[in-house]
């Protein structure tokens, strides 16, 4: 999983996108609850309400920068993997149905 701050490309995309959040929870469009890998921005633009992408780590192309990373965030990533693992059966992997997702 790629840290805050991240810059990528996503499969067929010619922007880059910069992680802004990990693990979102979103409604889909039959009123479901899912979860996202990520949630990303416009690079260099930033984030715009109206304009959020919501993607997976299969949905990545390429990486460009990797955010910063210390102690706190290898505690987070432990603590998150235990948190998906405990709660597979109940929360459902949003799908991305092209190569970006726009919300």
């Amino acid at each position: 999983m790629l840290s805050i701050g991240s810059i990528v490309y996503l499969n067929e995309g010619t922007s880059k996108v910069m992680i802004v959040n990990r693990g979102p929870l979103v409604t889909d469009g039959e009123g479901e609850q899912v979860m996202y890998d990520y949630t990303g921005c416009l690079y260099p633009e930033g984030l715009d309400a109206n304009n959020v992408l919501y993607f997976n780590h299969e949905n990545i192309d390429k990486v460009v920068f990797e955010g910063y990373t210390d102690e706190e965030e290898e505690r987070f990533l432990e603590l998150y993997e235990e948190l998906l693992e405990k709660n597979k059966s109940t929360i459902k992997k949003g799908v991305v149905p092209g190569p970006l997702q726009s919300n």
